[in-house]
Parts: C-alpha cells; structure tokens; sequence
C-alpha cells in the first residue's frame, strides 16, 4: 500500500459496522440484557475451556445477531479446538 492509497483509500463500511453495533445495542435492549452480556459470557467460557487444552481459548468469540425484523436473536458462540 503506497501513501496515496493510505490517504485516499474508500472508508466504506463504517456505517455497516455502526448500524450492526446499534442492532445489537437495540437487540440487548429488548431482551433486557446488561450491556456487559456477551463480554460476561466469554469471560465465562474462557474460564470453563481454559480447563481442556484442546481448545484455543485466545480465539473464542461470543456474539449477539438479530433478525432484519428484530423479532428474534440469537447467541453465536464459535470455541475452535487448537491446530
């Protein structure tokens, strides 16, 4: 990447990634969920795997997702084993 690319690259997204974190922002709201929710949770997980060395505990990622409509959210948990 040159300095002109560096200066002059397209920023797009930010606003996607805006709008997802008020999404789950908004999803934490109606469920009546601490703010803290999924960071509490993963600090959970981390001290349960931490037990088994066949996970990668460093990699664990803990993630609300709601639907387009807001009618229904899910939880994703992705805890990969280590390679």
């Amino acid at each position: 990447m040159g300095i002109f690319d560096f200066f002059f690259r397209r920023r797009g997204g930010s606003a996607k990634e805006a709008k997802e974190r008020l999404m789950v922002v908004l999803g934490y709201d109606r469920k009546k969920l601490p703010p803290n929710f999924a960071e509490r949770l993963k600090e959970d997980l981390i001290k349960v795997f931490s037990q088994y060395e066949q996970f990668d505990i460093r990699s664990i990622e803990v993630e609300m997702k709601e639907s387009a409509d807001g009618k229904m959210a899910e939880l994703w948990i992705s805890i990969p084993f280590k390679e």
